[in-house]
């Protein structure tokens, strides 16, 4: 697992609150805000560490002097070594009723079994108008396709001509 890194300067002041009155409590609720702020963003804290420093004084000068630093860390976020996949439950299979013996059986792929895979048990089947499942002759040749839709053709002219052109296909394979 690898992990992003970050340091902070440790406080250098104490923080007032209630009922903390000595300076070392002071200085010990600074530390405690700043690592409960941090805490909260997601990063662990690590340690404190004094490391050197070295600064300019005066104009060719420099003098050495120790800053103390907190350390914190945290997973990074587009680590594939931290990603740990859930195992989900495979979905259950409803069962499905038995079938009546009363009813007989349909050939799959047949009209009837198309028919039948429309309406439930419980509703009545309905008969189809004889007229509304003939063709006209004009419709078997194909000028209904050339006529104005505001002359008088009925969407069920139309149904029956694609219902009609799907069993001739087929029929056709």
């Amino acid at each position: 697992m690898t992990y992003e890194y970050k340091v902070i300067p440790a406080p250098t002041r104490g923080q007032k609150a209630k009922g903390i009155k000595a300076p070392e409590g002071r200085f010990a609720n600074a530390l405690e805000i700043e690592m409960n702020r941090l805490g909260a963003e997601g990063w662990e804290y690590l340690r404190a560490d004094t490391l050197p420093h070295e600064e300019r004084s005066g104009l060719t000068g420099s003098s050495t002097s120790y800053r103390s630093v907190l350390v914190f860390r945290r997973a990074k976020v587009d680590d594939v070594a931290a990603f740990q996949p859930e195992t989900l439950e495979a979905p259950k299979v409803a069962e499905l009723p038995a079938p009546k013996e009363e009813e007989e059986a349909v050939a799959p792929g047949t009209a009837e079994h198309a028919d039948m895979s429309r309406v439930t048990s419980s509703e009545p089947v309905a008969e189809p108008k004889p007229d509304s499942l003939v063709l006209k002759e004009e419709d078997k040749t194909g000028t209904s396709a050339e006529k104005d839709p505001d002359e008088g053709e009925t969407v069920d002219d139309v149904n029956v001509a694609l219902k009609k052109r799907v069993e001739t296909l087929e029929q056709s394979e």
